[in-house]
């Protein structure tokens, strides 16, 4: 248990104990070695996870379930690297779900979660409202993931657009 204590990015016991067993798990670990939105796949899914599990624990939504299919949400690794970005975007969570299965058991509620983790993009809608918050969150993470791993100077040029957008919108 020493390479988790380790690496904990967030205070919380409770998070950790839920989603222990993911971690440990050699294949999910190669996640650690994938970039994603300026960061890791790992980081990327645990921050989701993270987040997931705070936001259904408050709502007093099945947090636990929640939190673990937010971390396995992008439980990919060469599977879709030959596809073009469009594809790989729509076909990414159902290689995630077979991902997830091969390794771990996975309710209907989990299975939405991670399947429909990219709507609108996946059309169907999400059934559940864990699974709502997790794409919502998923959406929220790779937007701040994305700005702030971008330079200062195109980071502030993105701001400024950002800014002006609003007030024409206005």
């Amino acid at each position: 248990m020493k390479n988790l204590k380790e690496e904990k990015f967030y205070e919380d016991d409770e998070f950790y104990s839920i989603i222990e067993d993911i971690l440990g798990n050699t294949h999910f670990n190669k996640l650690k070695t994938i970039r994603h939105h300026g960061i890791t796949r790992f980081n990327h899914s645990l921050r989701v996870s993270y987040y997931t599990f705070k936001t259904t624990k408050k709502l007093g939504l099945n947090y636990v379930e929640a939190t673990r299919a937010a971390l396995l949400h992008d439980f990919f690794t060469d599977e879709v690297k030959e596809q073009k970005m469009s594809d790989a975007l729509k076909n990414h969570p159902s290689v995630a779900l077979m991902n997830a299965k091969k390794y771990f058991d996975i309710s209907d509620l989990q299975a939405d979660i991670i399947v429909k983790h990219m709507f609108p993009v996946t059309k169907e809608l999400p059934k559940y409202k864990e699974s709502w918050i997790v794409d919502v969150i998923d959406d929220v993470a790779s937007v701040y993931e994305r700005t702030y791993s971008l330079n200062s100077e195109f980071q502030a040029a993105l701001n400024f657009i950002f800014i002006i957008l609003l007030i024409k919108i206005r």
